[in-house]
């Protein structure tokens, strides 16, 4: 098979998604050695940190990362620079031959005097890499016994140790003993401690969130108490305004879970990460010694515990206000509809009233109209008594009255079964809206 024969065009992301298995190398890590690492919250400063990188870059005589990349390394003094990018913050990260005594100062600045903070510091570490052979007792020394942590891991080949407490600069101080790993496996184990440490932190980020938040949800559930309360003594007519207090509890609520929705949410992802760091780990206890995992878990997990409470609060509480609005909506709506059963049956009783107005003003209309005609019925009999008719105009207008008015009366009786046909189907029409109504108020009130 010749060379190119597979060369197809490719997906736009396949690229992308064939590269990210290899970023963010570890870097391999010969002995012993100290390994800095600080991280930065960036999100929203991300031109930032692309113009601290590309100054770094530019001074080692290195071309800059291109705008998309998400890791860049390169040399620096005796050691390496890396640096990568997160969903919102960023990592640097260096190493250098350790100093011959564990904890003390390095002779140089690991990022350069001139070097700026992109964003707000979060985390920064210390890892100090260190044959198994120095004395562990002048090591010890070093940490605060109140929280020593001490375990073997990656089966025995080296022992990590930390107190999880930042020294002078910020920085939580690991020291690992080595017992025989290759350079590789030194990267990987580092790369864990780092992400842990770094983490744990992102993860209780959520916790002051929580705190603040947790007194207004209280008052939010006590003054949803209180109008339930008032609810159950069938305050109908206060109706409106139970539906206005709680209208604006509800959007207190949403504004504060659209606050957290994000922070809890990352503190869960962050978290999680942390446990599969730790499970990487493969800690093994030594006697009378907490493992890093034991100490975490016992102070993160009571803290993340705060976080999804409060989060479960805001989502039952949202409940229950959709609830509560609910039920008194169905109030407002039967009232409504009983509203419109009484507008109905007045409109009723004004209809029937008309009808009997009309009745009566049909009878005078009869009169009235007959009247008229037979006026012009005299004037026609006395044209034809004057053109030699042998009858009294008196005479054939008063034979013309009864006709005239039997008549007349046919006709606008006529007229208004006409129009009573076409009230019949309005009725009608208003009767089935008006149980249709009444069934409705029924159904609202259960």
């Amino acid at each position: 098979m010749s060379k190119g024969s597979f060369e197809f065009p490719a997906a736009d992301l396949r690229a992308r998604a064939l590269g990210e298995v290899h970023s963010r190398p570890y870097t391999l890590i010969s002995l012993p050695r100290v390994v800095f690492q600080l991280a930065f919250l960036t999100e929203g400063k991300a031109d930032a940190d692309r113009a601290i990188l590309t100054e770094l870059s530019l001074a080692q005589g290195v071309s800059a990362p291109a705008p998309d990349t998400a890791d860049h390394a390169m040399g620096w003094g005796n050691g390496t620079l890396r640096w990568e990018k997160h969903t919102e913050f960023s990592t640097y990260f260096w190493d250098a031959p350790a100093p011959a005594v564990f904890g003390s100062d390095i002779p140089v600045n690991p990022f350069g005097a001139s070097f700026k903070a992109p964003g707000p510091f979060i985390a920064g570490i210390r890892i100090e890499i260190r044959p198994a052979s120095e004395d562990l007792s002048e090591v010890i020394a070093n940490f605060d016994p109140t929280s020593l942590c001490q375990s073997m891991v990656a089966e025995g080949q080296a022992t990590v140790i930390s107190d999880f407490r930042q020294d002078g600069d910020g920085l939580t101080k690991f020291l690992i003993l080595d017992h025989g790993m290759t350079d590789a496996a030194r990267g990987m184990l580092v790369q864990r401690i780092l992400d842990i440490e770094t983490y744990r932190t992102l993860a209780l980020m959520g916790l002051p969130l929580a705190h603040s938040l947790s007194p207004e949800i209280r008052r939010i559930e006590n003054d949803l108490s209180t109008i339930t309360q008032r609810m159950k003594q069938h305050v109908r007519n206060d109706g409106d305004s139970l539906l206005s207090e709680i209208t604006l509890m509800a959007a207190d609520l949403e504004a504060n879970a659209a606050l957290s929705l994000y922070r809890f949410g990352a503190s869960r992802a962050y978290y999680n990460i942390v446990l599969e760091r730790v499970a990487m780990l493969a800690e093994k206890a030594l006697p009378g010694n907490e493992t890093l995992g034991a100490f975490l878990q016992r102070r993160l997990a009571p803290a993340m515990r705060t976080c999804q409470s409060v989060e479960e609060r805001q989502v039952n509480l949202s409940r229950k206000l959709t609830r509560a609005t609910a039920l008194i909506r169905s109030w407002i709506d039967v009232d409504l509809q009983s509203f419109n059963t009484e507008l109905l049956d007045s409109m009723n009783q004004r209809a029937q009233t008309q009808l009997r107005l009309q009745q009566t003003v049909e009878g005078l209309s009869v009169a009235a109209i007959s009247y008229y005609v037979i006026g012009l019925v005299g004037y026609v009999a006395k044209l034809l008594h004057n053109i030699g008719l042998d009858i009294a105009p008196e005479t054939l207008t008063g034979a013309a009255v009864p006709v005239v008015l039997l008549v007349i009366w046919l006709l606008v009786r006529r007229i208004r079964n006409s129009h009573d046909d076409e009230e019949g189907g309005r009725k009608l029409g208003w009767r089935q809206r008006r149980a249709a109504a009444r069934e409705t108020g029924k159904r609202s009130a259960v």
